[in-house]
């Protein structure tokens, strides 16, 4: 099991992480400790088990291919508010026999998967 994934992101943008990441996915923002807090980012977890650390880079790039694939159950719902606030959604297309699954982007361009395993 996985304890979180870190993202990167660039320095002074956590109140956009929490439009997106709280507003958007619905996750709820985890305090960072304050040894930690101190360097930027911002930590978000759900009700699913998922937990996101969101890391200041200074010379901050999107991750466009490596990506963190979070499971929700709630997939076309969310897939609903993702594109209702005006992110990309792309659906797998039934590649991956029993998952389905889309890809979006946070505000920084970097790239998210959510699925669903199919039983």
């Amino acid at each position: 099991m996985i304890h979180h994934v870190q993202v990167a992101c660039p320095r002074g943008s956590e109140d956009v992480l929490r439009g997106f990441y709280v507003g958007v996915l619905g996750m709820t923002e985890k305090p960072k400790p304050p040894a930690l807090a101190v360097r930027g980012g911002c930590w978000f977890h759900d009700e699913f088990g998922s937990e996101l650390h969101l890391g200041v880079e200074d010379d901050f790039r999107p991750a466009r291919k490596a990506h963190p694939a979070l499971l929700r159950p709630d997939l076309d719902a969310l897939a609903a508010r993702i594109e209702a606030a005006g992110y990309p959604v792309t659906w797998g297309n039934d590649e991956v026999p029993g998952v389905r699954r889309f890809h979006t982007e946070d505000p920084h361009a970097n790239r998210l998967e959510f699925v669903l395993v199919e039983q």
